[in-house]
């Protein structure tokens, strides 16, 4: 754990939640990319990445949450944001992520939106 990133995961009947607190940026971003390969995702589930706690994103940042991105899609499950804070979704509409992400208010929120798919 760096000290400008706490990085917490826990497990949910949808799949995995990430929640992130701290600033995401150069420095901390490999933190969730490291996080990734241990967190197993079936078919149809869904990874929610809590960002309610961020203070911070940088591009680095950006790049690690699609990351995130990636590792679900290859896991054949979908992906969605929780809790985005003002000026992270604004540099999301900015650059056009805003249509790539699906955004909830909570994470509760975003495991009560998931639907399971067949397997």
């Amino acid at each position: 754990m760096n000290g400008n990133l706490i990085v917490q995961v826990r497990a949910t009947a949808a799949g995995a939640v990430i929640e992130l607190t701290g600033e995401l940026d150069h420095h901390t971003s490999p933190e969730v990319r490291a996080a990734l390969p241990g967190i197993g995702l079936r078919r149809g589930q869904q990874l929610v990445l809590d960002l309610g706690g961020l203070t911070f994103c940088d591009s680095s940042g950006i790049t690690a949450l699609l990351a995130a991105r990636n590792h679900a899609l290859a896991a054949d499950a979908g992906i969605a944001l929780a809790a985005v804070p003002g000026r992270v979704s604004r540099i999301f509409h900015i650059v056009g992520l805003a249509q790539v992400f699906p955004t909830h208010p909570t994470a509760l929120a975003a495991e009560a939106a998931w639907q399971p798919t067949a397997s």
